[in-house]
């Protein structure tokens, strides 16, 4: 065996039931390297990770730890011997302290006693090293946004004498400025010698950081490439198995009179005097970073966040949702950001999640539903969208996220809405899932559906949007029609860069 690699699995195979989610995959990683892991979603990325963790246990294959046969029974043991995995879904305890969070597999380093002073010292400077010095160690995790829960995760395994760090997606919920303060933490921990699996859908990020990229394709292993040596063009068509030169597709839809009008609307600190028109049949997006009141404007709008002031009026009509319930109702529909715990119920079926907005399409006189009808409006939806899956009865967990992202969308949808809010629509997916829902969004668009596209990746708003609105500290800083979109603009806007 070779001891060129610090990490070597062979031919890795796992099947749930019938399904293959891993066939002979293959995966190497050497001391200090940055090693890409990408797929579409439900590639068997996840899976592989797991049996790398130990919380799955393999089917058949091989792994070596610097050349020497392991076996994981738990993940503790894997832990032990340096592997460090940051799942998307963070493993964190709400109600404990920054400080007890990180260390909470060594709190008394093995004595009896806890020296509370110390470990919140050495909770700082973990925070210091990350370039997180604002950081609290006293402060319960609970109260810290998601993007600082996120660097405490990463904190956590760092804690840890890693050899190998596991990243799964840890740019998602970072603004432009903590996204280069974890690129510069990366690079030291390369330097340090530590073996790096970075998955990520963002592809700029793939070409910055990477040294090698290896391609997983249906559970199956496609290849390892120098990142060097490829383009993003040749790698989406690995990962997909066909062309996606063009990204974003073209829209032909015809601009129309004004659906949404927004005057001054105040919402605490977070939505201060925002005012813009939205008209048929336009996707109009808005840019900022993280907390620049984005999210918080849509909310106010939808019901699903206290308004102070200001006017908003729907067709020509003033509106006040006191409750999202009755934005839905006459045809205003919200896709939140956070699938999981906001646009979707995991634990039920595709079709409640896909009628969820919709009932009274298929409920009689007594609240009774039809569930011929039921049955038969949620699989023409699905079928318009592209959607994969197994049986409308099957929850939704089951499903891989491009797909789940796309039962969001059908949520809408099928509740023929004039005008939706898409707040983060292709967080979390695949190449391949975004192209099929910029055409949903596009799509919807033609039929003259009003659209607000939130978005955090500049070339998704530069590819899609008509017009956008760039967003700062609660205000909006600027409008930029389709022609004057460029990342330097944008950015430039979103940093209160004149």
């Amino acid at each position: 065996m070779s001891s060129e690699y610090r990490l070597e699995m062979r031919e890795i195979t796992k099947s749930f039931s019938a399904v293959h989610a891993l066939n002979r995959v293959s995966l190497s990683v050497r001391p200090g390297e940055v090693h890409a892991l990408v797929g579409e979603n439900g590639a068997g990325k996840s899976t592989l990770m797991k049996i790398l963790s130990g919380a799955y246990h393999k089917d058949a294959g091989e792994i070596f730890l610097d050349g020497k046969r392991v076996e994981f029974s738990n993940p503790k043991h894997a832990k032990d011997l340096g592997i460090s995995v940051i799942y998307q879904e963070f493993m964190l305890a709400p109600d404990l302290t920054v400080a007890e969070n990180i260390f909470i597999d060594k709190l008394s380093e093995g004595g009896l006693l806890i020296r509370w002073p110390h470990l919140r010292q050495k909770a700082r400077e973990q925070l210091s090293e990350l370039g997180f010095e604002d950081i609290n160690p006293n402060a319960k995790v609970a109260s810290l946004s998601v993007a600082y829960q996120q660097v405490v995760e990463i904190s956590k395994c760092l804690a840890r004498e890693t050899k190998i760090l596991v990243l799964d997606e840890p740019t998602a919920v970072l603004t432009f400025a903590e996204i280069r303060k974890l690129f510069d933490v990366i690079r030291k921990l390369k330097a340090d010698g530590v073996s790096i699996i970075y998955i990520s859908h963002r592809l700029e990020e793939i070409f910055e950081l990477s040294d090698r990229i290896t391609v997983l394709k249906d559970g199956g292993y496609v290849d390892t490439v120098e990142t060097a040596s490829i383009d993003k063009t040749k790698l989406v068509t690995m990962m997909v198995g066909r062309d996606l030169s063009q990204m974003f597709p073209k829209r032909n839809a015809s601009i129309g009179g004004v659906v949404l009008e927004v005057e001054k609307m105040s919402s605490g600190q977070a939505v201060r005097e925002v005012s813009f028109k939205l008209h048929a049949g336009e996707v109009l997006g808005f840019y900022g970073l993280v907390g620049a009141g984005r999210t918080e404007t849509m909310s106010a709008i939808f019901g699903a966040r206290k308004r102070d002031g200001g006017a908003v009026r729907l067709n020509g009509r003033e509106i006040y949702f006191r409750h999202p319930a009755e934005a839905v109702k006459i045809g205003f529909g919200m896709l939140q950001e956070d699938r999981k715990k906001l646009g979707l119920l995991l634990s039920k079926s595709i079709r409640i999640n896909t009628m969820l907005a919709s009932l009274s399409k298929v409920a009689n006189q007594w609240g009774i539903l039809k569930q011929k009808k039921e049955k038969s409006i949620v699989e023409d939806t699905l079928k318009t969208i592209d959607t994969k899956y197994a049986s409308v009865d099957h929850d939704v967990s089951s499903l891989s996220g491009g797909n789940q992202q796309k039962i969001a969308l059908a949520k809408w949808i099928s509740a023929d809405c004039r005008c939706v809010v898409f707040d983060e629509p292709t967080r979390g997916v695949d190449v391949g899932a975004k192209t099929e829902i910029y055409k949903i969004i596009n799509s919807l668009a033609e039929s003259g559906v009003a659209i607000i596209m939130i978005s955090s990746e500049m070339p998704e708003i530069i590819g899609m949007c008509d017009r956008a609105i760039v967003m700062r500290q609660g205000a909006t800083i600027g409008v930029l029609e389709h022609d004057r979109l460029d990342e330097n603009t944008l950015i430039k806007l979103a940093m209160g860069v004149s």
